[in-house]
């Protein structure tokens, strides 16, 4: 049996912990490095590493049966849509029962990483140690790093990021306040709602440069994301035509409660998930707004002409992704364009493999876990992607399909239908990529896999999962000890 690669897992949230999980499954050896304290990323309130998103209301915006991991399925006493507590308990029984924490360096985050000449990566981590490992596996997350508009002119008075937002008395007092929300993605439906209750004593204005469609979370008595699984075998273009009336069906048209008429049909752009803020509306709790036009002061002028006098602007317009551990000219996305090949493979770096970097549609945990068992499988040799011709081919038509029908904006690069790409994931490339295998052997995935003391002593990497991969070794085309999720497509 050939040595198999090394692999460093960036990330101990729900990208990091699928990716470890499978990576377990084929008994590859791996080290995670995570900068905080305690698995869960964004869905770990109070992340010490600043990172996460959650504000203590946040209840998740998909329903947990199409939340739920293929290998461990979400607890049945849940609620259909689970408080982030919830969410973040469930992930830590995630790491509990696949036996991951041994493996997840805590307090110990990448710092820099850099490929090497030939392959492999040389990993500098928050402990002063350097490592080097054959494969690298990305799965810092994309929702940490704020976003913030380039309005012309000054505020004076205070702004937070909804990143920032915990509740109404953190980090800014928000009572008895003028206050704008700048965004109607979920977040800022929620807060809005939040903040606009009566008992806070504000007056809550929202600003929408496009509008939104917005759906609520029950339809016809039953979670609406679950309509979707109703959909799959039906071509996406027809998708889109039989469901673009649903919005004005079961929640009117956006005019009737003084929001601007969307840009766009529905699903050209995320729709908002709230069954509140309509309501909040259509109560005289929340006053709608077009764009802003430019801040003067203490008051914002909008594009309509109106202008009002506001205390705190609350940006609630998205996140940058962001690879803080690469040099920019190594990897990047401007205006967060990060082609990738199945959103996971850049073309020309074969050791390179990110997961969890897309927007899936309506579904994130599985689509990750998707994507996870899809890495697991290259690593170990039983998967090889097509050339680099062929990737950049796929790159385009797959964008086409899935971004192409968006309204261009960077909060619409990364568009996935999770169902018609778990589809194609198991019933046409992971058959096409067991035969390029077959044809042309595993990709060689080598490097010198070891850690550099401050002695300059060299030690072995990967715990005690098995034995580093010397120069040239390609990897051992094993099955995994687990492969729950891999038995059929659904």
């Amino acid at each position: 049996m050939v040595d198999r690669p090394t692999v460093c897992v960036i990330g101990a949230g729900i990208s990091g912990l699928t990716a470890s999980k499978s990576l377990g499954d084929y008994g590859i050896p791996y080290e995670t490095f995570e900068i905080s304290d305690r698995v869960g990323g964004n869905w770990a309130f109070r992340n010490p590493n600043g990172m996460s998103s959650a504000y203590r209301s946040l209840h998740i915006d998909t329903s947990k049966d199409l939340l739920s991991f293929r290998d461990l399925p979400i607890p049945a006493h849940l609620p259909d849509f689970p408080h982030h507590s919830e969410i973040h308990a469930y992930l830590e029984q995630y790491a509990d029962t696949f036996g991951l924490n041994e493996r997840i360096r805590f307090r110990n985050g990448v710092e820099h990483a850099r490929r090497l000449d030939g392959g492999g990566w040389e990993v500098r981590t928050q402990d002063g140690e350097t490592r080097r490992f054959d494969v690298l596996v990305v799965g810092n997350g994309h929702h940490w790093d704020p976003r913030y508009p380039d309005f012309p002119g000054t505020f004076d008075g205070e702004t937070i990021h909804s990143h920032h937002y915990v509740d109404p008395t953190e980090p800014l007092d928000l009572r008895g306040r003028r206050l704008l929300v700048v965004g109607i993605g979920n977040s800022a439906a929620d807060i809005v709602s939040e903040l606009s209750q009566k008992s806070w004593r504000n007056q809550v204005t929202l600003s929408t440069r496009s509008g939104a469609w917005i759906v609520p979370k029950y339809v016809f008595g039953m979670p609406g994301d679950r309509l979707a699984r109703t959909l799959p075998g039906i071509p996406l273009s027809w998708q889109r035509r039989l469901i673009r009336k649903m919005p004005i069906l079961v929640s009117g048209h956006p005019e009737s409660f003084g929001l601007p008429r969307p840009n766009h049909e529905f699903l050209e752009a995320h729709p908002t998930m709230s069954s509140e803020l309509l309501v909040r509306l259509g109560s005289g709790d929340v006053v709608a707004r077009p764009d802003v036009e430019r801040l003067e002061g203490d008051r914002v002028r909008f594009v309509d002409g109106t202008v009002d006098a506001f205390d705190v602007v609350i940006y609630a317009t998205g996140y940058n992704i962001t690879f803080p551990f690469f040099d920019r000219e190594f990897l990047s996305a401007p205006d967060n364009r990060l082609p990738l090949y199945k959103r996971m493979f850049r073309p020309g770096i074969d050791d390179l493999v990110l997961v969890g970097f897309a927007q899936a549609l309506p579904t994130l945990f599985p689509f990750i876990e998707t994507q996870s068992k899809l890495m697991a499988r290259y690593v170990a040799g039983t998967y090889r992607p097509p050339s680099d011709a062929e990737m950049e081919r796929v790159i385009a038509a797959d964008e086409a399909t899935h971004v192409g029908h968006y309204r261009q904006s960077a909060r619409h690069t990364q568009q996935v239908e999770f169902f018609s790409y778990e589809r194609d994931i198991h019933r046409r490339e992971i058959p096409a990529g067991r035969r390029r295998v077959d044809e042309h052997g595993p990709v060689r995935l080598a490097g010198r896999a070891g850690r550099v003391e401050a002695d300059g002593a060299t030690t072995p990497v990967g715990g005690d999962g098995g034995s580093p991969a010397g120069g040239g070794a390609t990897a051992d085309r094993a099955m995994p000890a687990r492969t729950e999720a891999d038995a059929g497509v659904r």
